[in-house]
Parts: structure tokens; C-alpha cells; sequence
């Protein structure tokens, strides 16, 4: 199952409304997302075809999925044929045991880490840790995290919650060869983590990576990345892991090219990837091992509405245009996949057994803006419909649709029961009262009118 942050309060609505309150979070937040926002809409705004290659992203993710046995198989087979291993991991629980035993198998102790939701998801750094290994996250934002001990708040940039000021004090308290007169200007931050993570990358034996597509028709990885620290680990270490959740194929090697064209306009709102790594199999004396995740994905495949969810190739350009994210945080999300996407992803990867993954549907206006910037045309707003429909619901909550339908469906029941409201509008309350109260707790009751429209059409009509 999906990991959940620990320490967090039950539902999203108790989370949102502790991080509304930090002003510091709310300008950081505010900040950084339209910054990318408006580097995002510059660079689409170039393509004239932007409408079909997102099309066109769509159309492949849905092939892809709709035969997603096949080409599944296709992909073993073709890493197999090129040298590597592929193992096949139902849950987090066989997938961090399987990466576990790898390690442990070449006798190495730590590993150094590619940016992975994959492995954020099943929590594998900690499984590691429990079998005494280290894992050291490269990526400038994830280090940030990992030394803060903090949680990713955002699917691009993890760190996204912390200003300039703040990663300086956690590089002077946590990183230990930090330059003493180290300041807060990006440059030297950067530089300071380049210093330290250099060390890493020379002496580690074994890499643990995810992947942002895996090609079924020559067995191809690709990982796309800002820093060049993915393409350290990828090709220095002895082992390369390669954990990938199964929806992350394409069929062909063509079809990389649509997505090498969508993804980094919508996530860094650039033209291209600085850093676009590929591999095949076992390579130049690297023994490669690929951990294919299921961890709840064929059960939403099998859902006809939310299966769209699997398109998502994790650009989080929903997270930059969504008011509710802008506001609340990654955080209040209580998962790895925060934002409008995580609302729709991690409630069917989990279930919605627990308090908070029944209330992450609702974590949205539903003001469409996530289904207009998503490069794969993912219905975000359609997915969170649905999922309130089967969320749990209280026993007020149901008698109280039970009896609006009863009223709804019958005309003149209606028109007797606005009548019925207009001459008592005067007793109606501010608040709701009893278990009923929480609608009002966010929102106004409306007011009744004076007259209701069907009696002001029958007489003005």
C-alpha cells in the first residue's frame, strides 16, 4: 500500500485548514507556482499543435493501458533479451523486499537514489533502513527533504514548502561539510550539495532509480531530469535498480517523441529536458535489475472512470494552477502524490477505508483548471465526481439525499415544498445544526427568496 505521512491529522479539511494558517508556506507556495505557471503557458503557447500532441499523449496512454498485459510482457522480454532482470512486485511490501535483497546480495550497505515517486510510494527508504541501508537521495530538492526530515510537498520540485533561507539552515545543521560562511544565494546552495553529494556518487556500488517511460519495444528506460545527478547514478554505480510502476509504458520508440515534447513544457516550462538519460538492459559491465509495481494499479485499470488517472506522466502542472493546492500544500494531501491528481490517484491505489483518502476527493473547487493545463487530457474533475459518489457516507448524509430525491422527483412535491419554504423562511437558521452543521461550517446558507421562480413565472408568464 501506499505510504502515509506520518504525524498527520485525519482528513485533508483538518491538514488544509493548520496550513492555511502559515503565512511563510502560503507565499513560498505562492510563489514558486506562478513562477512555473507562467514559464509553462509561454512555452505552449509556441506550439502551434500543442491541442494535438496532448491528443495525441492521450491516445497513446490509453493504447498502452488498454493492452497493457501485452505490452507488459513485450517489456520483459526485451530487457531479458538485453541482459537484465526483471522482477515483478504486487505491493510495496514485495517490492522494497525484493530491493532489499539485491542490495544485500552485493554486500553493499547505502545506495545512492534517482528522484522516484515510485519508491516515495511504497516507502522503500525506510524498508531499506530497517535492514540496515542507507539510502542517499541526489536530487537537489529531495537532499533537502531527506536532511530536513521533512515530507515532498510537490510532485516536481519536493521542496517547494522552503524558501532560501530555510534550506541554508538545514545545509549548515545537517549536511556537515557545509561551508561555514555559506549564504542563502542559489548558486551556493547548489554548490555546497554538489560537493557533498560528489563523495557519494564515486563510492557508492549500488543505484536505486525509477523511470519517467519504459519503451516495450526495445526494453528502453528514460529518466528525465534537471541536474545531471540522475545521469551520476544511473551510470557510475556497479547495480542499477530500477523501480517503475507498470502504467509507465509506451509501446514504441516513437512514441517517446510526443511525451519528450509535453512533459517538460508542462512541468519546468521548458522547451527541453536538460538532461534526457536512456538505457537498455545490462550495459558496460552494469548488472540491471527492473522491479515492475503494481501496488493497486490494476484495480484502478479496472475502473472504468478513474482508470484515466493512469495517464498521468507527472508534469504536476495540475499542482501550479490549483487554488485549493496553492493554498493548503503538499502536505494536507497526506501522501506522495499531492494536488489535484494525488485527490484522484492515491484514494484508488489506497482505498478510502481511511478518514483521510475518503476526504481527498473533496480537496477541490472542481473549477476545471487541472483537466485544462493536464498534457495527457486527464478529466481530473470527472475522476473527483465519481470518487465522492463511492466515498463512505454518513447516516445524516444519506437520509438527508435519500429525502431531496424523494422531493426532487415529483413536480408538485417540489412546488409544495417551496411554498412550504418561502413562508417559513423567516425560521430558517444561519447554521445547520446536529450532523448537518459541517456543510455550513465552509459556506453560507443561502437565503430563501421572497418568492420562489415557479411562482413568478406562472404569474409574470
Amino acid at each position: 500500500m501506499s505510504s502515509t505521512f506520518l504525524g498527520m491529522p485525519g482528513d485533508f479539511p483538518a491538514n488544509a485548514a493548520r496550513a492555511v494558517q502559515d503565512s511563510q508556506l502560503r507565499y513560498n507556495l505562492r510563489k514558486a507556482t506562478h513562477t512555473i505557471r507562467g514559464k509553462r503557458a509561454a512555452v505552449v503557447d509556441e506550439l502551434p499543435d500543442w491541442r494535438e500532441l496532448r491528443a495525441a499523449g492521450k491516445a497513446i496512454k490509453d493504447e498502452t493501458l488498454r493492452h497493457l498485459d501485452r505490452y507488459l510482457l513485450q517489456m520483459e522480454e526485451a530487457v531479458t533479451r538485453a541482459g537484465g532482470h526483471v522482477h515483478w512486485a504486487r505491493d510495496a511490501a514485495e517490492a522494497n523486499r525484493i530491493v532489499a535483497d539485491l542490495v544485500k546480495a552485493t554486500g553493499e550497505t547505502e545506495v545512492v537514489k534517482v528522484k522516484s515517486m515510485a519508491t516515495q510510494e511504497i516507502g522503500l527508504n525506510e524498508a531499506l533502513a530497517a535492514e540496515g541501508i542507507t539510502a542517499y537521495e541526489t536530487d537537489l530538492a529531495e537532499l533537502i527533504v531527506q536532511l530536513g526530515d521533512d515530507f515532498p510537498s510537490h510532485i516536481l520540485v519536493p521542496a517547494i514548502h522552503r524558501n532560501r533561507a530555510e534550506i541554508r539552515e538545514i545545509f549548515l545543521d545537517k549536511m556537515g561539510d557545509a561551508p561555514p560562511g555559506l549564504t542563502d544565494e542559489p548558486a551556493a546552495l547548489a554548490e555546497a550539495a554538489r560537493l557533498h553529494l560528489r563523495e557519494r556518487f564515486l563510492r557508492s556500488k549500488v543505484a536505486v532509480s525509477g523511470a519517467n517511460f519504459m519503451i516495450a519495444e526495445t526494453g528502453t528506460l528514460v529518466v528525465l531530469e534537471s541536474e545531471g545527478n540522475g545521469r551520476m547514478c544511473l551510470t557510475l554505480p556497479e547495480t542499477l535498480i530500477s523501480v517503475v510502476g507498470i502504467e509507465k509504458l509506451l509501446p514504441t520508440w516513437r512514441d517517446l517523441e510526443v511525451f519528450l515534447q509535453l512533459l517538460p513544457r508542462s512541468s519546468t516550462g521548458e522547451r527541453m529536458n536538460p538532461y534526457t538519460s536512456t538505457w537498455t538492459g545490462s550495459a558496460e559491465g552494469q548488472e540491471f535489475h527492473l522491479v515492475l509495481l503494481d501496488n493497486g494499479r490494476t484495480d484502478v485499470l479496472a475502473d472504468e472512470v478513474g482508470r484515466q488517472a493512469l495517464r498521468c506522466i507527472r508534469c504536476s502542472a495540475c499542482l501550479n494552477v490549483c487554488p485549493v493546492y496553492e493554498r493548503a500544500g503538499g502536505h494536507a494531501y497526506g501522501s506522495v502524490y499531492p494536488g489535484p491528481i494525488g485527490a484522484i490517484l492515491t484514494p484508488q491505489l489506497r482505498g478510502m477505508s481511511s478518514k483521510l483518502d475518503a476526504s481527498l476527493p473533496y480537496a477541490s473547487s472542481l473549477c476545471g483548471a487541472c483537466y485544462d493545463v493536464c498534457p495527457v487530457a486527464i478529466d481530473i474533475p470527472e475522476v473527483l465526481v465519481d470518487l465522492r459518489a463511492k466515498a463512505p457516507h454518513g447516516a445524516a448524509e444519506r437520509a438527508g439525499m435519500r429525502v431531496a430525491g424523494w422531493i426532487l422527483d415529483d413536480q408538485a412535491r417540489l412546488a409544495r415544498v417551496q411554498r412550504a419554504a418561502v413562508r417559513l423562511r423567516r425560521l430558517a437558521p444561519k447554521r445547520l445544526p446536529g450532523p448537518l452543521s459541517a456543510w455550513t461550517d465552509t459556506r453560507d446558507l443561502p437565503e430563501i427568496p421572497e418568492e420562489s421562480f415557479r411562482d413568478w413565472w406562472e404569474q409574470e408568464g
